[in-house]
Protein backbone atom coordinates (compact mmCIF):
# COMPACT_ATOMS: atom_id res chain seq x y z
CA UNK A 1 0.00 0.00 0.00
CA UNK A 2 1.19 3.57 -0.66
CA UNK A 3 0.77 6.31 1.67
CA UNK A 4 -0.52 9.57 -0.19
CA UNK A 5 1.83 12.50 0.93
CA UNK A 6 -0.34 15.22 -1.00
CA UNK A 7 -0.43 18.30 0.99
CA UNK A 8 -3.21 20.83 1.07
CA UNK A 9 -1.01 23.64 2.03
CA UNK A 10 -0.07 25.95 -0.71
CA UNK A 11 2.84 25.04 -2.76
CA UNK A 12 6.23 25.61 -1.36
CA UNK A 13 9.70 27.31 -2.34
CA UNK A 14 13.07 26.59 -1.54
CA UNK A 15 14.90 23.19 -1.57
CA UNK A 16 13.20 20.28 -2.82
CA UNK A 17 15.00 18.19 -1.32
CA UNK A 18 14.35 19.25 1.40
CA UNK A 19 10.52 18.61 1.20
CA UNK A 20 11.15 15.14 0.35
CA UNK A 21 13.39 14.28 3.56
CA UNK A 22 10.52 16.28 5.53
CA UNK A 23 7.17 14.32 3.40
CA UNK A 24 9.31 11.11 4.42
CA UNK A 25 9.92 12.18 7.99
CA UNK A 26 6.18 12.94 8.35
CA UNK A 27 4.83 10.21 6.44
CA UNK A 28 7.11 7.23 8.70
CA UNK A 29 6.65 9.12 11.97
CA UNK A 30 3.33 9.05 11.71
CA UNK A 31 3.04 5.41 10.41
CA UNK A 32 4.95 4.82 14.00
CA UNK A 33 2.95 6.75 16.15
CA UNK A 34 -0.08 5.41 15.08
CA UNK A 35 1.19 2.06 14.78
CA UNK A 36 0.90 0.66 11.87
CA UNK A 37 4.33 -0.50 12.08
CA UNK A 38 4.37 -2.15 15.25
CA UNK A 39 7.23 -1.85 18.08
CA UNK A 40 10.31 -4.64 16.69
CA UNK A 41 9.08 -4.19 13.17
CA UNK A 42 12.10 -4.56 11.00
CA UNK A 43 11.56 -2.76 7.41
CA UNK A 44 14.36 -2.13 4.80
CA UNK A 45 14.46 1.96 3.33
CA UNK A 46 13.47 -0.06 -0.34
CA UNK A 47 10.46 -0.64 0.92
CA UNK A 48 9.61 2.31 2.94
CA UNK A 49 10.85 4.02 -0.74
CA UNK A 50 7.85 2.07 -2.57
CA UNK A 51 5.56 2.38 0.32
CA UNK A 52 6.09 6.00 0.36
CA UNK A 53 6.46 6.72 -3.03
CA UNK A 54 9.72 8.10 -3.35
CA UNK A 55 13.31 7.27 -3.42
CA UNK A 56 15.29 5.85 -0.77
CA UNK A 57 17.67 8.79 -0.10
CA UNK A 58 14.69 11.12 1.37
CA UNK A 59 13.74 8.15 3.32
CA UNK A 60 17.07 7.70 4.78
CA UNK A 61 17.44 10.70 6.25
CA UNK A 62 13.90 10.79 7.62
CA UNK A 63 15.37 7.67 9.63
CA UNK A 64 18.33 8.90 10.72
CA UNK A 65 16.39 12.27 12.49
CA UNK A 66 14.27 9.41 13.82
CA UNK A 67 17.28 7.77 15.07
CA UNK A 68 18.18 10.65 16.96
CA UNK A 69 14.70 11.30 18.65
CA UNK A 70 14.81 7.22 19.86
CA UNK A 71 11.84 6.10 17.65
CA UNK A 72 13.92 3.66 15.38
CA UNK A 73 17.06 1.95 15.47
CA UNK A 74 19.13 1.84 11.81
CA UNK A 75 21.05 -1.39 11.69
CA UNK A 76 23.58 -2.02 8.38
CA UNK A 77 22.53 -4.61 6.61
CA UNK A 78 19.12 -4.68 7.78
CA UNK A 79 17.37 -2.19 7.84
CA UNK A 80 15.25 -0.19 10.10
CA UNK A 81 13.77 -1.65 13.67
CA UNK A 82 11.09 0.38 15.33
CA UNK A 83 11.91 0.57 18.72
CA UNK A 84 10.43 -1.06 21.51
CA UNK A 85 9.49 0.75 24.98
CA UNK A 86 9.74 -1.38 28.00
CA UNK A 87 8.05 -0.56 31.73
CA UNK A 88 11.26 1.00 32.58
CA UNK A 89 11.30 3.26 30.02
CA UNK A 90 8.12 4.73 30.36
CA UNK A 91 8.84 5.05 34.28
CA UNK A 92 12.13 6.99 33.31
CA UNK A 93 10.13 8.99 30.24
CA UNK A 94 7.33 10.27 32.86
CA UNK A 95 10.25 11.11 35.29
CA UNK A 96 11.12 13.82 32.76
CA UNK A 97 7.88 14.78 31.60
CA UNK A 98 6.73 15.09 35.25
CA UNK A 99 9.92 17.62 35.92
CA UNK A 100 9.32 19.34 32.67
CA UNK A 101 5.58 20.35 33.25
CA UNK A 102 5.49 21.18 36.49
CA UNK A 103 8.48 23.59 35.83
CA UNK A 104 6.18 25.24 32.72
CA UNK A 105 3.40 25.38 34.84
CA UNK A 106 5.45 27.43 37.38
CA UNK A 107 6.63 29.57 34.84
CA UNK A 108 3.31 30.32 33.49
CA UNK A 109 1.95 31.30 36.82
CA UNK A 110 4.31 34.05 37.24
CA UNK A 111 3.11 35.92 34.08
CA UNK A 112 0.69 38.99 34.39
CA UNK A 113 -2.16 38.69 34.04
CA UNK A 114 -3.20 39.11 30.80
CA UNK A 115 -0.86 36.40 29.55
CA UNK A 116 -1.40 33.58 31.88
CA UNK A 117 -5.20 34.07 31.29
CA UNK A 118 -5.00 34.05 27.69
CA UNK A 119 -2.68 30.82 27.94
CA UNK A 120 -5.45 29.50 30.76
CA UNK A 121 -7.92 30.52 28.26
CA UNK A 122 -6.34 27.99 25.70
CA UNK A 123 -6.01 25.21 27.70
CA UNK A 124 -9.44 25.26 28.95
CA UNK A 125 -10.27 24.71 25.28
CA UNK A 126 -8.15 21.30 25.35
CA UNK A 127 -9.87 20.40 28.63
CA UNK A 128 -13.33 21.09 27.38
CA UNK A 129 -12.48 19.02 24.62
CA UNK A 130 -11.58 16.28 26.21
CA UNK A 131 -15.05 16.04 28.61
CA UNK A 132 -17.46 16.45 25.09
CA UNK A 133 -14.69 13.14 23.96
CA UNK A 134 -15.35 11.71 27.38
CA UNK A 135 -19.15 12.00 26.93
CA UNK A 136 -19.35 10.58 23.44
CA UNK A 137 -17.10 7.71 24.34
CA UNK A 138 -14.69 8.80 22.42
CA UNK A 139 -11.20 7.83 23.79
CA UNK A 140 -9.13 8.93 20.63
CA UNK A 141 -10.54 12.40 20.37
CA UNK A 142 -9.93 12.00 24.18
CA UNK A 143 -6.55 11.21 24.00
CA UNK A 144 -5.64 13.69 21.44
CA UNK A 145 -7.35 16.46 23.49
CA UNK A 146 -5.06 15.44 26.58
CA UNK A 147 -1.97 15.68 24.35
CA UNK A 148 -2.84 19.19 23.07
CA UNK A 149 -3.19 20.60 26.60
CA UNK A 150 0.09 19.68 27.83
CA UNK A 151 1.76 20.34 24.16
CA UNK A 152 0.17 23.60 25.07
CA UNK A 153 1.23 24.31 28.49
CA UNK A 154 4.90 23.46 27.57
CA UNK A 155 5.07 25.29 24.29
CA UNK A 156 3.45 28.60 26.01
CA UNK A 157 5.74 28.52 28.95
CA UNK A 158 8.79 30.65 27.37
CA UNK A 159 11.16 27.95 27.88
CA UNK A 160 12.48 26.61 24.31
CA UNK A 161 14.62 23.86 25.88
CA UNK A 162 11.39 22.29 27.60
CA UNK A 163 9.62 22.16 24.47
CA UNK A 164 12.82 20.51 22.41
CA UNK A 165 13.35 18.13 25.01
CA UNK A 166 9.67 16.99 26.22
CA UNK A 167 8.94 16.62 22.45
CA UNK A 168 11.13 13.11 21.94
CA UNK A 169 9.90 12.02 25.18
CA UNK A 170 6.05 13.02 24.17
CA UNK A 171 6.87 11.03 20.85
CA UNK A 172 8.52 8.09 22.73
CA UNK A 173 5.54 7.30 24.67
CA UNK A 174 2.65 8.25 22.82
CA UNK A 175 1.98 4.88 21.48
CA UNK A 176 1.99 3.17 25.17
CA UNK A 177 -0.65 5.89 26.31
CA UNK A 178 -3.07 4.93 23.06
CA UNK A 179 -2.55 1.65 23.47
CA UNK A 180 -3.47 1.78 27.17
CA UNK A 181 -5.98 4.64 27.13
CA UNK A 182 -9.02 2.03 27.10
CA UNK A 183 -7.25 0.43 30.27
CA UNK A 184 -7.45 3.34 32.44
CA UNK A 185 -10.54 4.18 35.03
CA UNK A 186 -10.31 7.47 35.87
CA UNK A 187 -10.24 9.33 32.51
CA UNK A 188 -12.56 12.13 34.02
CA UNK A 189 -10.27 12.75 37.17
CA UNK A 190 -8.22 13.61 34.73
CA UNK A 191 -10.46 16.88 33.28
CA UNK A 192 -10.60 18.24 37.03
CA UNK A 193 -6.66 17.62 37.39
CA UNK A 194 -6.68 20.03 34.19
CA UNK A 195 -9.18 22.26 35.42
CA UNK A 196 -6.73 22.21 38.90
CA UNK A 197 -4.09 23.56 37.15
CA UNK A 198 -5.66 26.04 34.80
CA UNK A 199 -7.23 27.99 38.58
CA UNK A 200 -4.11 28.04 39.78
CA UNK A 201 -2.26 29.49 36.66
CA UNK A 202 -5.41 32.18 36.64
CA UNK A 203 -4.99 32.97 40.39
CA UNK A 204 -0.71 33.67 39.48
CA UNK A 205 0.36 30.92 42.29
CA UNK A 206 3.19 29.60 41.00
CA UNK A 207 3.78 26.89 43.40
CA UNK A 208 0.10 26.04 43.49
CA UNK A 209 0.30 25.31 39.58
CA UNK A 210 3.74 23.51 39.73
CA UNK A 211 2.11 21.20 42.48
CA UNK A 212 -1.14 20.66 40.41
CA UNK A 213 0.98 20.04 37.26
CA UNK A 214 3.54 17.15 39.36
CA UNK A 215 0.23 15.83 40.78
CA UNK A 216 -1.61 15.27 38.25
CA UNK A 217 1.39 13.85 36.15
CA UNK A 218 2.60 11.45 39.58
CA UNK A 219 -1.14 10.02 39.29
CA UNK A 220 -1.29 9.18 35.94
CA UNK A 221 1.94 7.41 36.25
CA UNK A 222 1.22 5.56 39.49
CA UNK A 223 -2.25 4.34 37.33
CA UNK A 224 -0.38 3.88 33.76
CA UNK A 225 2.77 1.50 34.46
CA UNK A 226 0.37 -1.06 36.60
CA UNK A 227 -1.49 -1.18 33.82
CA UNK A 228 0.72 -2.12 31.75
CA UNK A 229 2.45 -4.85 33.67
CA UNK A 230 -0.86 -5.99 34.39
CA UNK A 231 -1.87 -6.70 30.59
CA UNK A 232 1.47 -8.12 30.31
CA UNK A 233 2.77 -5.07 27.71
CA UNK A 234 6.44 -5.94 27.80
CA UNK A 235 6.86 -4.34 24.89
CA UNK A 236 5.57 -1.08 23.88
Amino acid sequence: MTISLVHSSPPRTGNARLWLVDDAYAALKRAIMESMFPPGHQVSEQELALRFGMSRTPIHEAALKLQQEGLVRIVPKRGIIICALAPDDMREIYEVIIAIESGAAERIAAFSVDNRNIIADALLVHTGRMSEALAEGNLEAWGLADAGFHACLVDRCGNARFSKIIQTVKDQSHRSRMLTLALRPHLAISIDEHRAIIDAIRAGLPGAAHEAARHHRVRARDELLPLIEKAGLKHL
